[in-house]
């Protein structure tokens, strides 16, 4: 850019890019700033491999990508993205040839649950008849519970609890370990209160909206937006990192789509003692351990229906999930993990050459973990589907500092941003009626560290951004 940016976000993933849309949208100048050659952040493709087999690097499937309010203003197939729905939204696989499919409608996934199906009507059906209000409330800041009353009373409490709690309304395994998979991805112990919310919303999200990915690679959800970015104006700059606010362009202010840590060693010096210790006080999550395969076919599930869902969690039971999380909470690592795997091609034979095939996977393992966890992760696919390992032609393992590596807002392996353990699940980074606005003037946050925290949503973005053009309006 020729002139000085009013605004500039430091980091080019998906809330980064958000953040720019929303300010250049309003008319600002605005400037993104990325520290890798490339930009995507969690949206990122590449071939892992072998020649020809397209892999996502973060994040594999985007429910949220589909419902956020943010990216349902983007036109996606203006610019050329198709979105991929399996027929099954998820599936979750158990011993013995049995399975529970959360299939899109939620009238079939309730028949296909047997006893337990009015129980799963009764759960979901309110979730899913006021999705776009489940939405609202649980992709804003926390005080949207305070403007929206009703909202909050009619989904709050449900939200709140433990996980391990909700799950007993249930008698089967099949519907329990289901709602487990859901609620596991907060990468909390299924103990935990608030774990419940994520069950909630991805549970609801499977028959409101799907679990879609897009066709060709999730890199293509960042190259939508940067083109959309780039026809309002903005400016993006690949291989600049920045290190200090000496590197910083001396914009009228700043947002970093940036955990804490990255933010205290960028800015530090600028911040009050005390907000500088907030800062640093911030907690991490769990890592994790992810490998990518290259296969000869597809994988051979023992129940067939496990074949129509794109997304599928292995780990067993609720029990057996509960207790894997669990492990991994206290510091461990399981033995038998649970695993989130993506079967894409199937339903995108453009990711492989033809006949052949990619499987995403990956478990949860303690931050900084250097253990190898691949193995037990192949292990948990064999275990439901005998003959995986013969179809493997190659592997790529990714341990929590390679992810970082990568990607330097995935602290110790840390792909949701910063822990959801107790308060911080929704007080993120701190408790404050404007979380997303800094200690120093003009600086704001806006990454998964923010609220409403991680996923392909582009909200953390976007709402800093809105705190940005407050303070830019008050100048």
């Amino acid at each position: 850019m020729t002139q000085k940016p009013k605004v500039t976000v430091v980091g080019a993933g998906p809330n980064g890019l958000a953040a720019a849309i929303t300010v250049a949208r309003a008319g600002y100048s605005v400037q993104v700033l990325e520290a890798n050659d490339t930009i995507g952040g969690a949206c990122r493709s590449e071939q892992l491999t072998e020649p020809g087999f397209v892999h996502d690097v973060g994040s594999a499937i985007h429910p949220l990508a589909v419902c956020s309010p943010f990216m349902q203003t983007i036109r996606w197939a203006d610019h050329g993205l198709s979105w991929v729905y399996s027929p099954a939204s998820v599936a979750h696989p158990l011993d013995g040839g049995r399975a529970a499919i959360g299939w899109r409608s939620l009238d079939q996934t309730a028949e296909g649950l047997g006893v337990d199906g009015r129980r799963y009507r009764q759960l979901f059906k309110p979730l899913v008849d006021r999705f776009d209000e489940l939405v609202q409330l649980t992709m804003q800041r926390p005080a949207a519970m305070a403007r929206s009353p009703l909202s909050a009373t009619r989904f709050g409490p449900l939200l709140s609890l433990p996980a391990s709690v909700t799950a007993k309304m249930f008698k089967t395994d099949e519907a329990k370990a289901l709602f487990a998979g859901h609620s596991a991805h907060s990468i909390v112990p299924l103990t935990k209160p608030l774990t419940s919310g994520f069950g909630a919303l991805l549970g609801a999200a499977a028959h409101a909206v799907g679990w879609p990915f897009p066709a060709g690679g999730a890199n293509e959800i960042a190259r939508v937006l940067s083109e959309v970015l780039v026809d309002l104006g903005g400016d993006i700059v690949t291989s600049h990192r920045v290190a200090s606010v000496a590197d910083l362009p001396g914009s009228d202010s700043t947002i970093f789509a940036l955990t804490p840590r990255q933010i205290e060693r960028i800015a530090g010096d600028q911040f009050s003692a005390r907000s500088r210790r907030s800062l640093t006080k911030f907690r991490y999550g769990p890592g994790v351990c992810k490998v990518d395969f290259a296969t000869s076919s597809p994988i051979p599930w023992a129940n067939p229906d496990v074949a129509q869902a794109a997304t599928v969690h292995l780990g067993g039971t609720f029990e057996q999930v509960q207790q894997a999380e669990a492990v991994v909470g206290d510091g461990d690592h399981a033995e038998t993990p649970f695993v989130l795997l993506a079967q894409h091609t199937p339903f995108d034979p453009t990711r492989a050459p033809s006949g052949h095939h990619t499987v995403w996977a990956y478990c949860h393992v303690p931050n900084g973990s250097t253990v190898d966890q691949s193995d037990v992760i192949e292990d948990q696919i064999e275990r439901f589907a005998p003959g995986f390992k013969q179809t493997v032609l190659a592997r790529h393992v990714s341990l929590t500092h390679d992810l970082e590596a990568g990607n330097a807002n995935l602290v110790g392996g840390d792909v949701g941003g910063g822990s959801y353990v107790n308060l911080q699940a929704v007080a993120r980074p701190r408790l404050a009626l404007r979380p997303h606005t800094l200690a120093v003037p003009g600086f704001f946050i806006g990454s998964a560290s923010a609220s409403p925290g991680a996923g392909v949503h582009g909200m953390g973005g976007h709402l800093a951004a809105k705190d940005a053009m407050r303070y830019l309006a008050s100048l």
